[in-house]
């Protein structure tokens, strides 16, 4: 298939598009560029694509696709609470834009991320598909806004598919740093400390960026009655974990290191145990990657390509670095 890939130039983005390309699609990418330039080790090959802010995508740049994977965003819950009408501007009314232009293409498929943070503050129990959305953010906000317009989109010649990733992990060439491993591992490679701001007791579930490059492949290429208009928890539960254990693993996989949970931050209400059965069941996919994998991955990355302290505050920390090199 011919598909369009937005926010190519990203954390994710820049592992979902050699694994498109390995499954013999031709990917199109589609990226602002505020990240590109944020890379960690040997600079990545990218797709042929556009450079154009996702609020000024045209008619033009969906011509002739088979399929639209929409990663790109505003994707950091920080920045979204600083500017959330920002956030809706991109991740909400831009969004909605392009999967209207897409569909007036006659583009069949249309790929969203979302995130599983739309389940909020949903305690202890399992959360599945169907679960009420209690989102507690703009960023999570502003995707429940997507997946209920896009619902109103889907008939028989558009099939919009709504993959809510767990919290994302793992080396890309494009690093974020903002995310809760890659920042308990880059703490603890440079600092000797694995630092927990709040009190450790929330629930997070993760996933890897190439297990999340898998769940799109295998959404890509699924029947249309499998996945039309549905929504699927991207991950697995045996990453359902508390901020304390995933840090226990950090602890593990950096010698030396101390963990050290400081409660500054206070309590967080964004905790959530998810059901990812849904997935497993519909398409061939299953997650691979633990989170104690993800660890030592990180770790011998930061160690390889010479993470420094600078660039892990700045460069591979969302906010820092738009609000350093004036992006938006």
């Amino acid at each position: 298939m011919r598909v369009l890939l937005t926010g190519h130039q990203g954390y994710l983005g820049t592992v979902m598009a050699p694994r498109l390309a390995a499954a013999g699609h031709e990917v199109i990418g589609l990226d602002s560029g505020y990240f590109a330039p944020c890379v960690l080790g040997p600079e990545p090959a990218d797709p042929e694509g556009h450079q154009v802010d996702l609020r000024d995508v045209t008619a033009e740049h969906v011509s002739g696709v088979d399929a639209v994977i929409h990663l790109a965003a505003l994707s950091n819950d920080p920045l979204g609470s600083l500017e959330p009408e920002l956030t809706y501007d991109i991740n909400h009314k831009a969004s909605v834009k392009l999967a209207q232009l897409a569909a007036d293409a006659g583009v069949k498929r249309f790929l969203y991320a979302s995130t599983c943070s739309v389940y909020g503050a949903a305690g202890d129990g399992l959360v599945g598909e169907d679960a009420p959305l209690r989102p507690v953010t703009p960023y999570a906000e502003s995707k429940v806004r997507v997946e209920d317009d896009l619902v109103a989109l889907a008939d028989s010649d558009f099939t919009p598919v709504f993959l809510r990733n767990a919290t994302a992990f793992g080396f890309s060439p494009r690093l974020r740093a903002d995310i809760v491993l890659n920042n308990l591992v880059g703490h603890a490679v440079l600092s000797g400390e694995v630092r927990v701001l709040s009190d450790g007791t929330p629930w997070r579930p993760l996933v890897h960026a190439q297990d999340i490059a898998d769940a799109f492949v295998a959404a890509l290429e699924a029947p249309k009655e499998a996945v039309h208009c549905k929504a699927f928890n991207v991950g697995t539960e045996d990453n359902n974990l508390t901020v304390a254990q995933i840090a226990q693993h950090v602890v593990e996989a950096v010698a030396g290191s101390k963990l050290v949970i400081t409660g500054e931050a206070g309590a967080d209400p964004r905790s959530y145990r998810v059901d990812f059965s849904r997935i497993r069941a519909a398409l061939p996919f299953e997650a691979q990657w633990t989170v104690k994998a993800g660890a030592v991955e990180l770790h011998d990355a930061y160690i390889e390509h010479g993470l420094t302290r600078a660039d892990f505050e700045q460069k591979f920390t969302r906010l820092a670095w738009l609000k350093k090199t004036g992006g938006l």
